[in-house]
């Protein structure tokens, strides 16, 4: 009786053995723009921001893979993930993707990403080369990723954020108007928020303590507050 070889189990790697950034720029760049759309997107479930987490496009293929700096996936929920495996995502891949060019980035490798992210169906790609305060964007136009002519002033149709360039710098802004903020910006305006919200609580706490003790001097002078008018 000749046994069955079972078949081997494939096994996806969480890390690629790159780092996420090569400098200080690159990094900020990356934690401000995740950062800013997972804050952007904090109340909608069915869309999963990540930073550098490794995307399998093809089931049983662990090789074909790439980490994108910052990606958005709509119609995915939130959640922790050792990697983006795209079969078990509803076949669904990132639509948005943005990469941060370091100096060690070579051109061979960012066309080659471009190609992947050409290939397995992302929507809108962004590149952005901060030293060199330069900005590149394609849109997936009649099924493949074209060029975006103009950058100044666009609009991303996915995520709704504008893209400004100064001479000095590039300016990200959310639907509302506002400027994407560094991560310290981001912590101090949810503990802000976080005061505001308990000050008021406490507030409220105070009047409500004002009312009863109201209630309680009617009472004792024989009116009933409950009929007042």
């Amino acid at each position: 009786m000749v046994s069955q070889l079972q078949p081997k189990e494939i096994i996806y790697p969480d890390q690629d053995g790159n780092p996420m950034s090569d400098n200080t720029k690159q990094f900020r760049w990356i934690v401000v723009i995740q950062q800013n759309l997972e804050a952007l997107f904090a109340n909608d479930p069915s869309v999963f921001v990540a930073g550098d987490l490794l995307w399998y496009p093809i089931e049983g293929d662990n090789k074909t893979r790439t980490a994108p700096d910052a990606m958005v996936a709509f119609g995915r929920p939130k959640g922790d993930r050792g990697s983006y495996q795209q079969w078990k995502e509803d076949h669904i891949p990132p639509q948005v993707v943005f990469e941060i060019l370091s100096p060690g980035n070579r051109l061979t490798e960012m066309n080659k990403k471009q190609e992947f992210y050409d290939r397995h169906g992302v929507e809108e790609y962004y590149l952005y080369d901060p030293d060199r305060n330069d900005l590149s964007g394609w849109l997936r136009t009649n099924d493949r990723l074209a060029v975006i002519d103009e950058m100044q002033s666009w609009v991303s149709p996915r995520l709704g954020i504008r893209f400004e360039s100064s001479e000095e710098d590039l300016q990200l802004y959310l639907p509302n108007g506002e400027p994407f903020k560094t991560h310290t910006q981001l912590l101090q305006q949810r503990d802000q928020a976080r005061q505001q919200a308990e000050q008021a609580e406490r507030r409220a706490e105070q009047a409500e303590r004002r009312a009863d003790l109201l209630a309680e001097q009617l009472r004792s002078m024989g009116i009933d507050p409950d009929r007042l008018p």
